[in-house]
């Protein structure tokens, strides 16, 4: 009979922790999953799905536009939020539903409390009872991070946006990165007027210069305003409701949504971790090994929390690689090699592999293949938004370094390209491919 009440008991049902729990019981352990708010985690219920459906919702302002272009008759068109948002959290509610039956089918005990630890091997639920483990695993992933100045409190995080009453006639976006642009393209197409205001002069930190420099263009092209080297000063709300926000190096501005997209944090505070010696890193995230293993024997960590490679598909296998390596005498690590991301703005934006500036540095030199072009369908709507694609390469060998795009369609696409970049492929092998004709993606066989 065993000592402990679990062999392993894991803090957090998102998509790291749900993954462990699973793979785990499928290995034979009993295992509970404690999970405060909702199984799915953030990716499910308040983070890439439901913001991937508002992107859907919002392609269709422009979608409509163009369809008179190719034969279309269509009457006056009218956009309603409250049914597009409900529509999203109807299929939240219906994904949550999925996943907390999943643990189920899979004999993986679900405590609807939060659990902090209080031993090496123990933790303590909301509700004051103690339970035990031989393995805790933390997969409490992170937050959205939002800055501390005057009126800072009247703003919202992507957390908030899902559950607007009604879509702000202007927003302020701060912020930068992809959760920033993505929402930026969403509240512009459903007919907002957006504002980003960004700290830095530049957008998407870590994405290849060309690629960031035409999403600006095309951005501002649309509509959209952006306010560089820009820091917060306050937030005032007025009387009827809206907000005037003042910066450094620009005038104020009055909107009726500040919408704070500066980044996420790891979700570490009150659980315990001091109490056991759990060691946190520099950025306050838990410190793991390869194996996801802490300093204290016994307690791991993977996903958000341990803010390595903040994506969901990067967590799953984080929480699969240590459900194998512990109970399925199989011990493996993962591969950060070669992640493929996106950015669902509007265009997206789909990357892999070096960027050209990281390949000059480490390399010395590349050589880099472009294509800027109209996608075949702009040609009848009469859009001057143009596509481009860039692929970076070693300067002696041809080995494909990286793949970086922008244009209708770019996640869908970087995802197969994605492969031949991990398998080490070459810029020959790409030109002795046939070209599929006509398709956006030929151009990555075309690329001179």
């Amino acid at each position: 009979m065993s000592d402990y009440d679990y062999d392993l008991f894991t803090i957090g049902a998102g998509s790291g922790g749900v993954r462990a729990s699973r793979i785990a019981a499928s290995h034979g352990a009993r295992v509970a999953v404690a999970e405060e708010y909702r199984v799915g985690g953030t990716c499910v219920i308040r983070g890439c799905v439901p913001k991937k459906m508002l992107v859907y919702g919002a392609q269709f302002a422009e979608d409509l536009e163009h369809a008179k272009r190719f034969g279309w008759e269509i009457g006056e068109a009218r956009f309603d939020w409250a049914t597009l948002r409900d529509n999203v959290l109807a299929d939240v509610d219906r994904l949550n539903g999925l996943y907390t039956q999943g643990l189920d089918s899979a004999k993986v005990e679900v405590i609807p409390q939060r659990a902090t630890l209080s031993g090496p091997h123990e933790v303590t639920l909301a509700n004051g009872e103690k339970k035990t483990a031989r393995h805790i695993l933390i997969a409490t992933g992170g937050r959205p991070f939002v800055p501390s100045f005057e009126g800072s409190e009247h703003g919202i995080t992507s957390n908030e946006a899902f559950h607007l009453e009604e879509l702000p006639a202007r927003v302020l976006i701060a912020g930068a990165g992809y959760i920033a642009n993505e929402f930026a393209g969403v509240f512009h197409a459903l007919g907002s007027k957006v504002t980003i205001v960004n700290r830095s002069d530049q957008i998407l930190r870590g994405y290849d210069e060309s690629v960031r420099e035409r999403l600006v263009q095309i951005s501002q092209a649309k509509g959209i305003e952006f306010r560089f080297q820009a820091s917060f000063e306050k937030i005032v709300k007025n009387a009827d409701g809206s907000l005037t926000v003042s910066m450094t190096n620009h005038d104020p501005i009055e909107v009726d949504c500040v919408l704070f997209a500066t980044g996420r944090v790891p979700n570490v505070e009150g659980l315990g971790l001091e109490a056991v010696g759990v060691v946190t890193n520099e950025r306050g995230a838990i410190a793991v090994d390869a194996y996801a293993r802490t300093n204290v024997e016994g307690i791991y960590a993977v996903g958000d929390v341990t803010d390595r490679v903040q994506l969901t598909p990067v967590a799953i296998r984080e929480g699969h690689a240590f459900a194998d390596t512990v109970f399925g005498n199989n011990p493996r690590t993962i591969d950060y090699d070669a992640i493929p991301t996106a950015v669902f703005s509007h265009p997206p934006i789909g990357a892999v592999g070096l960027t050209e500036a990281e390949a000059r540095a480490k390399f010395g030199t590349c050589t880099v293949y472009t294509s800027e072009f109209r996608p075949m369908k702009n040609a009848l709507t009469q859009s001057s938004e143009r596509a481009l694609y860039k692929m970076v390469c070693h300067a002696e060998t041809g080995v494909v370094l990286g793949l970086h795009m922008i244009g209708p369609d770019s996640a869908e696409i970087m995802q197969a390209a994605a492969i031949a970049v991990k398998a080490g492929l070459t810029k020959a092998d790409f030109d002795a491919t046939v070209a599929l004709h006509p398709t956006l993606a030929e151009e990555l066989v075309l690329l001179k």
